[in-house]
């Protein structure tokens, strides 16, 4: 199996475990909570790491039918899943804390800068799997 495959489905399996895992807690929330709803951000992880973990499928696909180079394929997966993995640990920090119910509302590092660091990696990262892809298989 190539490499960024392996990559991301590790990433795909310690995602959905944090989804199953955040779940427990949002539920937990939900009952104990007099509002009846989990903090805004325990909800966040809990889809995001949900979400990402198929997501994470998906880059393993793209990577197992790429025509780029095992190694290129390995850094193209990495980029995402590492953005994954951070915006998921924000949200589980946020939760935790109950810092906010809106990161946005301040400016700072994470919802400037950071942020435009993940766009980046995440398109690019995809973006060459993708063509990658259609490079192998498509055209």
């Amino acid at each position: 199996m190539d490499l960024g495959a392996k990559i991301a489905l590790t990433a795909a399996g310690i995602f959905f475990m944090t989804a199953l895992l955040t779940g427990i807690w949002k539920y937990r929330q939900m009952l104990t909570r007099e509002e009846h709803v989990a903090h805004p951000y325990v909800d966040t992880a809990h889809r995001a790491a949900l979400l990402y973990s198929f997501a994470s499928v998906l880059l393993a696909e793209m990577a197992r039918y790429s025509s780029l180079s095992e190694c290129l394929n390995a850094v193209a997966v990495s980029g995402p899943i590492l953005f994954f993995g951070i915006a998921i640990a924000t949200y589980i920090r946020i939760g935790a804390t109950r810092a906010t119910d809106n990161q946005f509302r301040e400016r700072n590092f994470n919802t400037t800068v950071g942020m435009w660091l993940l766009i980046a990696f995440e398109i690019a990262g995809f973006g060459l799997l993708f063509a990658g892809f259609l490079a192998g298989q498509v055209f």
